[in-house]
């Protein structure tokens, strides 16, 4: 069994200030940090410090070399990243607030220039068996999830960010939804009682497991196994840029790794809580060792 995310890869230019900028606002940024990132490549991070062998698919610009550089030393394999010199790698611009915050603006760069090609060309190497992780940060989702579903491939969709090009999706090929509770709303309807969402969730999606995380309020699931509640674990905030995709990374490897349903969140908990207690995206990722002595207690 091997794990394909096929997903974005970013430089991230991270600019630390006071509050978010307000319409028609100027303000100043105490400091500037350039990272890498894009979801794609933190999952990617994520899953291989978590202990599964993971292949990265994507496309980055000449701009964004030493992104692949960091995957390799994360144990990503890179051999389905295409460098291409027509395009700039995605970028990503992150204002980092005094309270740990984040907002962000994405460009896409090389993420959108993904193909059609491109995605056979990855795809023939896998089949029955293998899982595929996906965002909505790069283009041709919609191919690459009816592709992949016809080699027999498990897909791990996390439909962040969320607009309308999730609904170009065949979501009825999706076994496992990975997704906050904006994004559950957007795909069910607003609903405040976790619960009810849960439950409007599983009959839309009947067939996927699914995992809705809450911030500092933890996490759920519902699917095969039934339903569980994750807590957080109490840290002090410094970045909550790549929680996320650390909590999706681990969640993932954990029950790839035979780990149970309440198990793997609660790996996926600890990982994240030590991802924000740090500054950057992929840099705050941590390894396999240190979330097992992670010694936190929940909220």
């Amino acid at each position: 069994m091997r794990v394909l995310n096929f997903g974005s890869l970013n430089i991230d230019y991270v600019y630390s200030v006071d509050h978010f900028v307000q319409k028609g606002e100027t303000i100043s940024s105490s400091m500037l940090n350039v990272f890498s990132g894009g979801k794609g490549l933190n999952q990617s991070v994520a899953l291989s410090r978590a202990g599964v062998e993971v292949y990265h698919a994507g496309m980055i610009g000449m701009d964004g070399l030493f992104l692949v550089e960091l995957l390799e030393d994360a144990g990503v394999d890179t051999r389905y990243v295409v460098r291409s010199k027509d395009v700039r790698t995605g970028n990503a611009i992150i204002q980092n607030d005094s309270q740990g915050d984040n907002c962000i603006i994405l460009y896409g760069g090389a993420n959108q220039a993904v193909s059609k090609e491109m995605i056979d060309n990855v795809l023939k190497e896998f089949g029955s068996g293998d899982w595929l992780v996906l965002q909505n940060e790069i283009s041709e989702i919609p191919y690459i999830v009816e592709k992949a579903h016809e080699r027999g491939m498990k897909i791990l969709l996390n439909p962040s960010p969320m607009n309308e090009k999730i609904s170009a999706i065949n979501l009825s090929y999706i076994d496992c939804f990975i997704l906050n509770e904006v994004e559950a709303c957007a795909l069910a309807g607003d609903e405040e009682d976790h619960n009810l969402l849960l439950n409007r969730l599983h009959e839309k999606f009947p067939h996927a497991e699914i995992v809705l995380t809450r911030g500092e309020k933890g996490s759920m699931y519902e699917g095969e196994e039934g339903r569980t509640e994750q807590g957080a674990y109490r840290v002090d905030t410094v970045d909550t840029t790549a929680a996320g995709d650390t909590f999706t990374g681990y969640y993932l490897a954990g029950r790839l790794n035979g780990q149970s349903v309440k198990d793997a969140l609660d790996t996926a908990a600890k990982a994240s809580a030590i991802a924000v207690s740090r500054k950057g995206a992929a840099p705050s990722i941590p390894e396999k060792e240190e979330v097992r002595r992670f010694p936190g207690r929940e909220n």
